[in-house]
């Protein structure tokens, strides 16, 4: 039975979010070994055949450990954010699930692009759907910022908003990824090795 809240301002423990949440990226980075595990090679008689077979599927291993590094940075922003968010409300809720259920079709995307890699829609889905997922966490980190009194009061705003500038940086970085995937595919994504510097200049520019 689902319990209605009679006040739409009201708030809530973070409690069940981040266990919730906690268990969809662990779900999620789960499912990414089954693309591996269901992988069968043609008849192996030699060690040079098996390592031929392995080589062969080098994309496979690649996207696998992009997506498992990634998800494992988002989880790692999520924790972050729930560092400082003491209540959520509705709204808050809604924009995590939506981050949640671009997450749980990582495995999906990722099984896409390394499939369907000659085509535009193999090349483009991972980092459309990662692009999605971070777009869904900037405007929760937003929604929270402006409702802070509510949602974060510890927090100083002048902290709030510099955070939020190194989720700016993340979806500029998210953005130019999902541009330039349908060129270059996966090795699009060494763009977030900028995040970094990117996050620095923003926060320098603003302060």
């Amino acid at each position: 039975m689902i319990r209605q809240r009679q006040h739409p301002a009201s708030t809530l423990s973070t409690t069940r979010t981040e266990a919730f949440t906690d268990g969809v990226f662990a779900i999620a980075a789960t499912l990414l070994i089954l693309d591996l595990t269901t992988t069968t090679f043609d008849a192996v008689s030699t060690d040079a055949e098996l390592w031929a077979a392995l080589l062969s599927e080098w994309m496979l291993f690649v996207n696998f450990a992009l997506s498992f590094v990634l998800l494992c940075l988002m989880w790692m922003v999520h924790v972050s954010q729930f560092e400082h968010i003491s209540r959520v409300d509705n709204m808050l809720i809604w924009l995590n699930n939506g981050r949640l259920l671009m997450i749980v079709l990582v495995p999906f995307s990722t099984r896409i692009t390394t499939e369907y890699s000659e085509y535009f829609a193999g090349r483009v889905i991972l980092a459309a759907n990662f692009f999605l997922a971070i777009v869904f966490s900037w405007l929760q980190w937003t929604w929270a910022v402006r409702h802070r009194e509510r949602i974060m009061p510890d927090l100083p705003r002048e902290d709030a908003v510099a955070y939020g500038r190194a989720n700016l940086s993340a979806l500029i970085l998210s953005a130019t990824v999902l541009v330039l995937s349908p060129f270059i595919g996966s090795v699009a994504f060494a763009v977030f090795l900028l995040d970094g510097p990117l996050t620095k200049a923003l926060r320098g520019k603003s302060d």
